[in-house]
């Protein structure tokens, strides 16, 4: 007799991971959305408070959206303030974990708005996502009155749950923004970031993506093997390359960097290896600010110039002095140099 074969069927799942932030936050008046106390929630309670996952229950009593069940998985718990390389290094090992998952359709991670960007680029930096991973976020703690934690969750979930967008983005009051672009640029709104000159990718209207524009190559900077081997070789460290940033303003000195110089000398590990000036307008640094850099490079640390103009990429000059971060905010171009240093 011929034996009857059963496919099985593969339950697809999305990924939630928390690292914490005002998202996971408590305040103890309702009414209070300044002054709380982050990293307080769990993320498997965020998402319980949310009736619209816990209403519609999948295999097992799981969670679900869209058809695909919910995972949690606690990586950190951290006001985003104090990011740490070390939580950046598990969470590049989750991450990785889970999309090479056959039945995971994507990745959320939930996180604190102050750092937001810089991780956001980080993971685009290092991750070959051919999955959406998505980063979300809150202005207000999970106590809020109103809090706007939970919108941004679905919003993030209808992202992962989408075939549309393959690539490390961050979902914030309904707006998609690319890992490359965003940035926060209000310490209060609920529509805190923003995308620049480049603009959103997109938005989330009613769990549904409206897309306006592709996002960058989600490629890393260099091959995922390397830069991931290079990555576990600092892990004693505990760190990448160190990399500074310096900021040029008006009567700008080179005292600070002359301190990173003599600190340099004296130190035997974590050596300074790399500076990001922030420059005024389009990469301009003062005269003794300008000395003191070439000192530094002058001894073998490398020097990028950046911009702390919000929006606007330096436009290059053929006798520039300088690496030029290539359209990067300072604290981005920061993580790139980092990368470029641990790869050489």
């Amino acid at each position: 007799m011929e034996t009857q074969k059963h496919k099985q069927i593969i339950v697809k799942q999305i990924v939630v991971l928390g690292t914490g932030g005002t998202i996971a936050g408590k305040s103890s008046s309702a009414t209070d959305n300044v002054d709380y106390v982050a990293s307080e929630v769990g993320v498997a309670t965020l998402l319980e408070a949310i009736p619209s996952l816990t209403d519609t229950l999948g295999i097992a009593g799981q969670a679900s959206y869209a058809g695909c069940e919910l995972v949690c998985e606690q990586v950190a718990q951290v006001d985003s303030k104090d990011m740490t390389f070390e939580v950046w290094q598990r969470l590049l090992e989750r991450c990785m974990h889970w999309l090479a998952q056959p039945q995971v359709q994507g990745i959320v991670i939930t996180h604190g708005t102050d750092t937001l960007e810089e991780t956001a680029f980080f993971l685009h930096s290092v991750l070959e996502a051919k999955k959406p991973v998505v980063l979300t976020c809150a202005m207000r703690p999970s106590t809020a009155v109103a809090p706007d934690g939970p919108q941004n969750l679905l919003d993030s979930l209808a992202v992962a749950s989408s075939d549309q967008i393959k690539a490390v983005v961050a979902v914030c009051a309904s707006t998609i923004h690319s890992a490359v672009a965003v940035q926060k640029v209000h310490n209060y709104r609920l529509d805190a970031f923003s995308s620049g000159d480049a603009g959103a990718l997109g938005y989330v209207k009613e769990g549904k993506l409206v897309i306006y524009r592709k996002y960058e190559s989600n490629m890393p900077i260099a091959d995922v093997n390397v830069a991931y081997a290079a990555i576990n070789n600092k892990a004693n460290l505990n760190q990448l390359p160190r990399v500074e940033i310096v900021l040029n303003h008006s009567g700008a000195a080179g005292d600070g960097v002359q301190a990173l110089l003599a600190q340099r000398t004296a130190a035997t590990v974590n050596i300074l290896r790399g500076i990001v000036v922030a420059a005024t307008g389009n990469g301009t640094i003062s005269q003794e600010l300008e000395r003191a850099l070439q000192a530094a490079e002058a001894a073998g640390v490398v020097v990028w110039r950046s911009s702390r103009c919000a929006f606007g990429a330096l436009v290059g000059k053929a006798d520039a002095q300088f690496g030029d971060s290539g359209g990067l905010t300072p604290v981005k171009a920061r993580i790139a140099l980092m990368l470029h240093l641990a790869l050489k």
